[in-house]
């Protein structure tokens, strides 16, 4: 198996779509019914929507894996922001990893991946904010990830339930 990374362009937003699809609605209808989440993927995950955000300066890594006998399938998506550059401290918008392949070590490949290319460019923090009631919110914390605050985000008439977490790159 061979993983490989690459930045995303406003001709992967179908890519970017099929993984979302895949993993959205799995995620967030136990936590929050049927209506929110398409609401937001709606909203969050139209090209329109994702063409604005990438325009607006969030950035998309696309992960790929080429297993033996296998053409190159896109597996997972991340994008980040900077959220104060005078802090240097940026923002973990998304990360979805395809559930077919999760569970496997990918998902923390993923994160590894965009927290060495925030490094990069001199990033110190990583911020991210993750539902209250997400089991990826373990995930994060065996990341390093520590919570340090609630909030909750208006989304429509509905809101986002969260707690913000940061990492010191």
């Amino acid at each position: 198996m061979n993983l490989t990374y690459r930045y995303a362009t406003i001709d992967d937003i179908s890519i970017i779509r099929e993984i979302a699809q895949k993993t959205w609605f799995s995620t967030y209808e136990p936590i929050l019914g049927k209506e929110q989440p398409q609401y937001m993927f709606d909203l969050i995950y139209s090209p329109e929507g994702l063409g604005e955000q990438m325009n607006s300066g969030q950035v998309f890594v696309i992960q790929h894996i080429t297993e033996k006998d296998k053409e190159n399938t896109p597996v997972a998506f991340a994008s980040y922001s900077i959220k104060d550059a005078d802090e240097k401290i940026y923002k973990l918008n998304k990360l979805y990893l395809n559930p077919e392949f999760q569970g496997g070590g990918l998902g923390k490949k993923l994160l590894v991946e965009v927290e060495n290319r925030l490094q990069q460019v001199g990033g110190l923090w990583l911020d991210l904010n993750v539902n209250r009631y997400n089991k990826a919110k373990q995930f994060y914390e065996r990341m390093g990830f520590e919570v340090m605050a609630e909030e909750d985000i208006p989304i429509g008439e509905y809101f986002m339930n969260d707690y913000v977490m940061r990492k010191r790159l």
